[in-house]
């Protein structure tokens, strides 16, 4: 097993390793026809391009600003839809759950037109906003599922013990329930956030203009007719990777707590 995580591992890491050994050499060397992984000629000149003289910089904080307040809407509408899955018994709960787990199936691609239709009309095309909505949309639906999954660990007698002391149900579920499953809502912020964050789709449809761009559309400055601008791109890369590092190395208990929560219950 070990042998098998390990070979994993090293196939997951080459890529990466390898865009940080091409974004610290020089373009000389970047194309040179002998390719060497450690850089005879270190420099750090790819990142202080990209970092100041690009927009890049301003990409990364759209698309940080706008994951974040997707994830935030996203939780918001599904924490109570959990708790009504998994202690609001109602007749067609189950086919009503299946309904909302096959939208997860529908390719982007198929609804992009009609999205795109709507944030014509309603003018929200090329603003923030409607890359919340959409993005919220579109991450509901597996967030209940995970969210309703750990509302299922919880026992009911932990409630109901809040409710004779005098809590209504709303109040047992702030007070009492929501503290309980900050693991389950640790897991399901960072599964969002990084769906989000890696998007391309979304974020080249409905944005047009440079100032609001997300970071997966600016990489593509770096590709052009002329050829591609490998060291500066790499650098790019490794500069958009940083965040997704920092938000598993903070929350990857609650990841792993909030993903088994959601494959062994419901």
């Amino acid at each position: 097993m070990y042998v098998g995580l390990a070979a994993a591992s090293v196939l997951a890491l080459t890529p990466i390793l390898w865009a940080v050994s091409t974004s610290l050499k020089p373009e000389s060397l970047v194309i040179n026809a002998d390719p060497t992984w450690i850089p005879t000629n270190l420099t750090f000149e790819n990142y202080r391009i990209v970092l100041n003289e690009s927009m890049f910089p301003r990409y990364v904080l759209n698309t940080f600003l706008v994951a974040v307040a997707a994830v935030l809407f996203t939780l918001v509408c599904a924490l109570p839809a959990a708790y009504a899955a998994s202690r609001l018994p109602f007749r067609g709960q189950r086919a009503m759950l299946f309904c909302i787990l096959t939208t997860t199936m529908i390719p982007g691609i198929a609804i992009l037109v009609p999205t795109y239709y709507l944030a014509v009309t309603t003018g929200l095309y090329d603003t923030f906003v409607i890359l919340v909505i959409v993005y919220a949309a579109w991450q509901v639906p597996s967030s209940v599922w995970v969210l309703r999954g750990f509302v299922d660990s919880v026992p009911v007698d932990i409630e109901e013990a809040a409710r004779i002391d005098g809590c209504s149900r709303i109040g047992a579920f702030l007070r009492v329930l929501m503290p309980i499953l900050r693991p389950g809502i640790g897991g399901a912020f960072i599964l969002a956030f990084v769906n989000i964050w890696n998007d391309f789709l979304i974020a080249s449809t409905m944005v047009s203009t440079d100032e609001r761009r997300l970071v997966s559309v600016g990489l593509y400055q770096y590709l052009s007719d002329t050829g591609v601008i490998w060291g500066q791109l790499t650098a790019a890369v490794v500069v958009t990777l940083l965040p997704i590092i920092v938000l598993f190395t903070v929350l990857s208990r609650y990841l792993t707590a909030g993903l088994a929560a959601g494959a062994t219950k419901g």
